[in-house]
């Protein structure tokens, strides 16, 4: 297993349309397309005060590749991403880790 770890800091003020986004779209969009997403969080103590951060599971890289691919060329998530950036851009940094379990992890 491969886990992806990302951190989406909005714009100012925009968290709420990164987080609707998310809620109302993105989550059933990656259901559809059989990503799996094992959490979503807000900081609620610490210097991230205005980012959404996530972690999605991956077989391996080429499944990340396969599966994000096809993503990011999906009809309804070009549509949305359009929709949500009409009044500008709400993502102002995205970071994205792949991160592997170590042995003792209970997280295999």
């Amino acid at each position: 297993m491969i886990y992806e770890l990302r951190v989406y800091t909005a714009m100012p003020g925009r968290l709420p349309d990164v987080l609707a986004r998310f809620r109302d779209h993105t989550v059933g969009i990656w259901n559809r397309m059989g990503i799996r997403q094992l959490g979503y969080w807000t900081t609620a103590i610490g210097p991230d005060s205005n980012a959404l951060t996530y972690m999605l599971v991956w077989e391996s890289l080429a499944d990340r590749e396969v599966k994000w691919g096809k993503f990011v060329v999906d009809p309804e998530w070009v549509e949305v991403r359009k929709a949500s950036e009409a009044a500008g851009p709400i993502v102002a940094n995205m970071d994205s880790s792949f991160l592997a379990p170590t042995s003792f992890s209970p997280a295999k």
